[in-house]
């Protein structure tokens, strides 16, 4: 199972970008996979090949109509089952014995 965080946006069309992203969000959101919206990316979770498919079809979103497009990958393999999108969360904050602002 995979974690992968990815954020995505266009090259060179001005300061704002939120437009661009809610396009992406528009992709994940519709993929079916768990995944978790952060201010600086999206975490994802599944399989390798399908968390790659989502990033591509994000990628290829982009690429369509922008000539630039920058891409930043962080990827957590773990053999084994999902949920780990909140248990890495939820273990921190059992640690610590207090919810957490998360």
């Amino acid at each position: 199972m995979v974690l992968l965080e990815f954020s995505m946006a266009p090259r060179g069309v001005g300061e704002s970008l939120s437009a661009h992203v809610a396009r992406i969000i528009d992709v994940v959101d519709k993929c079916g996979l768990p995944y978790q919206l952060t201010p600086m990316g999206t975490i994802l979770e599944g399989d390798w090949p399908e968390v790659m498919a989502v990033v591509t079809d994000c990628f290829e979103l982009l690429r369509t109509e922008f000539p630039r497009v920058s891409v930043s990958l962080k990827a957590d393999y773990r053999d084994g089952p999902g949920g780990r999108i909140s248990a890495k969360t939820d273990k921190v904050q059992q640690i610590l014995g207090r919810k957490l602002s998360t």
